[in-house]
């Protein structure tokens, strides 16, 4: 492999969840296109921090499937649920900085102090944990009360005031634009779930795993793009590399994201159904 080749390496990214639909087939035919184009290298990363709905079976499929749409891919694949270490280190030298704290509120306590919402649609925290006192936190983490990890965004301001930015390319002539980060809309994110047994959560698992896996261009769907603006500050306070983005179109139905969730047809039904990969890719236009 080439310098050159080397220094493009992009990545499809899913949660085993769920069978994989429409969307993802063609967020990952995409990837490994432009990877071909650019003779750089194509990665799958199985994000499966969430052991409660992620499945070995489930992971399987995810990979049937892409092999079924004719998609190839380096190994060994890197499965979240493999590397807790790497996103505690990342919270723990977050920890050191003073820059997260522990937040002990419910889903319910924390929608019902909340009269804004983040862009996901989810209710913004309030700030309620932090302001407790020293005390009243080391008497809760003592009693191993259940507790996620909250950024502290006045404090991650400080320590990154920006401006932050990233740089947003087009797939078809690559050029490049800069975008504008805001990531107080995202107030004090969670970064490590207490719902879950490893300490991290998407946002800063996704940015940990970009970084050791050396991205240099992400490609997913619009409905992360309000994410990257989170991600970017976490990549400034984390000090790692922000890659280039590109936030594609939905594979829409009747309006709605194409999910399970709103009844699309999985990969799994369309080849029941005698739908081949090749006219799976000319319904994605790949």
């Amino acid at each position: 492999m080439t310098l050159a080749a080397a220094a493009f390496i992009f990545r499809f990214a899913p949660s085993p969840n769920g069978r994989l639909h429409l969307g993802h087939a063609y967020s990952a035919l995409l990837n490994a296109k432009l990877a071909a184009r650019l003779h750089g290298r194509f990665l799958l990363r199985l994000e499966d921090i969430d052991s409660t709905r992620c499945t070995t079976a489930l992971a399987q499929h995810c990979l049937d499937d892409l092999a079924w749409l004719g998609l190839t891919w380096e190994t060994p694949v890197r499965a979240q649920s493999e590397h807790g270490e790497d996103y505690a280190a990342a919270l723990a030298a977050l920890k050191k900085r003073g820059l997260v704290y522990p937040c002990f509120c419910t889903r319910r306590e924390v929608a019902e102090a909340s009269t804004q919402c983040d862009p996901d649609g989810a209710p913004l925290y309030p700030g309620t944990c932090k302001r407790l006192s020293a005390g009243e936190v080391a008497q809760r983490l003592a009693a191993n009360t259940p507790h996620s990890w909250r950024l502290d965004m006045d404090k991650a301001l400080v320590a990154a005031p920006g401006p932050h930015y990233y740089l947003r390319f087009a797939p078809d002539s690559m050029q490049e634009e800069s975008v504008t980060a805001n990531p107080t809309r995202w107030g004090d994110a969670v970064l490590a779930r207490k719902d879950i047994a490893l300490p991290t959560s998407y946002h800063l698992s996704v940015v940990v795993d970009d970084a050791l896996q050396s991205i240099t261009h992400v490609v997913r769907g619009a409905d992360l793009e309000a994410a990257t603006d989170l991600h970017v500050l976490l990549q400034t306070l984390l000090g790692l590399k922000t890659p280039l983005y590109h936030h594609h179109a939905l594979i829409e139905k009747n309006g709605d994201k194409l999910a399970k969730s709103k009844g699309g047809e999985s990969l799994e039904d369309l080849r029941a159904r005698g739908v081949t990969a090749r006219e799976v890719r000319e319904m994605v236009g790949m």
